[in-house]
């Protein structure tokens, strides 16, 4: 540590000069990016970045166009994706940058829409994605140790992160070269596991900063979470609000940056719904941006789909689905409305935040003032802070009174407007409604297969005394591997009584089995994301003679994290039956079959060339271990097409030959509710007529009640009080100054449909004291009669309309006691 500290110490002069040596290039050939410690400096211009995770992999590229569309819509100026090693190389040396995995396409369509990049090359990146973005085959590579000062794996490390960037170099992508990407990354969160590799992880940190710097990429590189990144590498923040805990650069040169605002969470099969309000989220950003800092990612933007066998260890196929674009890419409000506000009034605050002088004042307990001075252009943004998380306060500000609401940030853009809140929202909300597709009769007529159960003695099946490991045996191309063994008992060695039979026992690492005995199906077990054996138990019949077991263990995604990744294994380790006569029979070391995978996955019978390879039969339900296959026209329209699961168990689906993603519907959450029941099957997917839905159900299910949806966010709501700030859209900066439409602003109601839809009908409408949430709002004592009526004049047949938030307007009545003089009302968008 000691030498580490001397080294960095030596080298913070050189690198002050470095960063300001550039910094004075930058400006002369006002090319490329530089930084200082107020923030990044894109082609000689300071710039306030409002940052958005959108990963390439997890939509597809018809969807491209539109999720970055709304990401700039919504107030992104800068978009962050995570480079996929293992989609990217899959096999060694064999490369693939086509079709989702198209990277300079999708770069470029951010830059069609005048927006930046941060490419995080990694080329460890975790992600919730499967092995962290490492391809099976680096497990396979003689002596490697991932992540380490190992030789093996920096070789490999460098040579893919040279293929990237040089990729990006002979594409231009680099601000540098006049591309979008003025931000890199190397590594991931390399303080979570440095310590595990001692002196060789800092060793390695520094070989990574040294390979980043050599490459001449001409922007600068960023390490998160890495408190002591080298050199001019800038140390990155990631969590719910680093503006609080983070402790900042690592040294004075150095910007603040955010690289990962968790905008929700990412879940795992077994989670319950998993929430993050807008009104916490944007607290984050505003505290941050009042704190110096000048760039925030919002990690995700837009999570999408874990398609195919992509998610990480239990982690479901929908990703993120909290962020301010759901999974489908629709705008989720109120999340995505309030954030783009949010957008607009720190961009107003723009030149003091950049150039100005900072003070800080207090204004009582848990509450104060942070204000940016620029006297030289007449301008100045204040942030007015109640940390109370339980209290509203009132406070004085420069002579002017201020109201607070608990846990909220008020921006001044002049240091005397309020125009925005953080806990105020005048955003529209909106709900998602699925819609059953009405298919016909015949498109809904399943058949089914029945996948063969090995057995020990078979054709084909690779022997060894005891169990194989399953990762090390499937390379990582299936979820499953079959186990089976054989074993003798004589009539004496079983229990006389009826009532009583042997256990069988499995123990496993990961991460769950399937277990048949003489080709009867026994029962199934899990674990959890937590990486520990588990046990399967249950009571089996067995006859005198040969007795045949056979297991299927599976995976369910490789762990992303954590040192060593390359050591972890999984599959059974221990195999016994208890309860004989002649005691307890450990089969562990019995000599043991294995069988990579199912025949239907082997025949590609998901596809529309390998469907015919099998026998299809009449459906029976609750059968394990069983493909069904049915044919479904595409539903009319644009909107998200999803496959509904909720009467299956486990298992995997495919939409003409594309995997869908895994689905678990029989792992329930602590509130008795399946993770996930609906699947995205991307439009592009799709033909027009006879689309191939292929389920594979693992421990049965009923086929018959699977339904294909659309979902639409075609009900807008609003809920704003009178007591609100100013709708930040009357303020524009002009000549320095800050000015507005009208001279006394007050609050309205925004309300706008998607997909250049007309509002249809009103569904609710009152001024008073209503309550409730968008979808279920309810007449409060103090309502006006005339809300309805008003709404309507000024809505029906619209694609947008502002309403007032004020009881004049309405008719109220200004004597009700209980008022809140809120407006609330939900309308439904429909075509024209």
């Amino acid at each position: 540590m000691a030498c580490a500290a001397r080294r960095v110490g030596l080298l913070l002069p050189l690198f002050a000069a470095f960063v300001a040596a550039s910094a004075r290039n930058s400006l002369i050939a006002n090319k490329g990016v530089t930084y200082d410690s107020r923030s990044l400096i894109v082609n000689g211009k300071r710039e306030l970045l409002f940052s958005g995770s959108i990963h390439y992999p997890r939509s597809t590229p018809d969807m491209w166009p539109r999720l970055i569309a709304s990401a700039k819509k919504g107030g992104i100026n800068l978009i962050q994706t995570y480079v996929f090693w293992n989609g990217h190389e899959p096999i060694q040396g064999q490369y693939n940058f086509e079709g989702r995995y198209d990277l300079v396409k999708f770069i470029k369509l951010i830059q069609k829409e005048n927006l930046y990049v941060t490419l995080r090359i990694g080329p460890f990146i975790q992600a919730e994605w499967n092995h962290g973005g490492f391809p099976y085959w680096l497990r396979e590579v003689k002596n490697i140790t991932f992540r380490t000062n190992n030789p093996a794996f920096k070789h490999h490390m460098e040579r893919f992160v040279k293929k990237i960037v040089n990729m990006m170099k002979e594409e231009k992508l680099f601000a540098s070269q006049g591309g979008p990407i003025i931000l890199a990354q190397i590594e991931n969160e390399y303080n979570m596991v440095q310590a595990a590799f001692k002196e060789d992880g800092k060793k390695y940190i520094q070989w990574t900063s040294d390979l980043a710097l050599s490459l001449g990429i001409g922007v600068p590189w960023m390490m998160c979470k890495q408190q002591d990144a080298p050199g001019p590498i800038i140390n990155a923040c990631n969590g719910r609000n680093c503006g609080d805990t983070w402790k900042g650069p690592n040294h004075p040169t150095k910007p603040l940056l955010w690289a990962e605002n968790w905008s929700a969470q990412y879940r795992v099969f077994g989670d319950p719904p998993s929430q993050r309000s807008a009104e916490d989220l944007a607290f984050s950003v505003a505290r941050f941006f009042s704190k110096n800092g000048t760039l925030a990612n919002y990690y995700m933007y837009h999570g999408g789909t874990n398609f195919g066998r992509t998610g990480s260890a239990f982690v479901t196929a929908r990703y993120y689905d909290e962020a301010p674009l759901d999974e489908y890419g629709l705008q989720k409000e109120p999340k995505w409305g309030h954030l783009k506000d949010l957008h607009r009034a720190l961009k107003l605050s723009r030149k003091p935040l950049l150039w100005g002088s900072y003070s800080f004042r207090k204004l009582g307990k848990n509450v104060e003032a942070r204000v940016y001075d620029l006297p030289s252009d007449k301008v100045c943004a204040a942030f007015l802070t109640n940390k109370k998380a339980d209290r509203d306060v009132t406070v004085s500000f420069r002579g002017t009174k201020y109201f607070l609401p608990r846990h909220s940030i008020s921006i001044l853009p002049d240091c005397k407007t309020v125009v925005f809140n953080t806990q105020r929202i005048n955003a529209q909300h909106n709900s998602r409604t699925f819609i059953p597709f009405m298919e016909r009769k015949k498109n809904k007529r399943w058949e089914m297969y029945q996948d063969h159960i090995p057995r020990y003695h078979e054709d084909g099946i690779v022997r060894s005394p005891e169990p194989l490991e399953l990762m090390s045996t499937t390379k990582d191309t299936t979820d499953y591997l079959w186990y089976t063994t054989r074993f003798n008992v004589q009539q004496e060695d079983l229990p006389w009584r009826k009532d009583i039979r042997p256990v069988l026992q499995i123990a496993s690492l990961g991460h769950g089995v399937h277990a048949f005995v003489n080709g009867k199906y026994l029962g199934h077990a899990h674990g959890s994301k937590i990486e520990k054996s588990f046990v399967f138990q249950k009571s089996m019949k067995l006859k005198s003679g040969t007795n045949h077991i056979t297991i299927l263990a599976m995976t369910v995604g490789f762990p992303d994290s954590g040192p060593y990744l390359e050591r972890r294994v999984a599959g059974i380790h221990s195999v016994i039956v208890q309860g004989l006569n002649t005691g307890t029979l450990d089969l562990t070391a019995n000599g043991w079959g294995h069988q990579v995978g199912l025949v239907g996955e082997k025949l590609r019978i998901y596809t529309n060339d390998g469907v015919s390879r099998v026998q299809w039969t009449k459906p029976e339900s609750n059968i394990p271990i069983t493909w069904y296959k049915r044919y479904f026209d595409a539903p009319p329209g644009n909107d998200p097409v999803i496959v509904d699961m909720s009467t299956m168990a486990k298992g995997f689906v495919w939409v003409n030959g594309e995997g869908i993603g895994r689905y678990w519907v029989s792992y329930l959450s602590p509130l008795g509710t399946p993770t996930q029941t609906v699947y995205h099957i991307p439009r592009s997917f799709l033909k027009q007529t006879k689309n191939l839905l292929v389920v594979l159900e693992e421990s049965g299910g009923n086929p018959d009640g699977i339904q294909i949806l659309t979902v639409r966010r075609d009900d807008i709501c609003t809920y704003v009080s009178e007591y609100h700030p100013g709708v930040i859209k009357h303020w524009s900066r002009k000549d320095g100054q800050l000015r507005s439409v009208a001279e006394d602003v007050k609050p309205e109601s925004h309300l706008e449909c998607p997909d250049n839809k007309v509002i249809k009908s009103v569904i609710f409408a009152s001024f008073g004291n209503p309550s409730g949430v968008c979808g279920n709002y309810t007449i409060g004592s103090c309502h006006a009669p005339q809300t309805r009526h008003v709404v309507e004049k000024a809505c029906l047949g619209n694609a947008s309309c502002v309403l007032p938030v004020e009881g004049e307007a309405y008719g109220a009545d200004a004597n009700c006691s209980e008022t809140t003089a809120t407006l609330a009302v939900q309308v439904f968008c429909g075509q024209k």
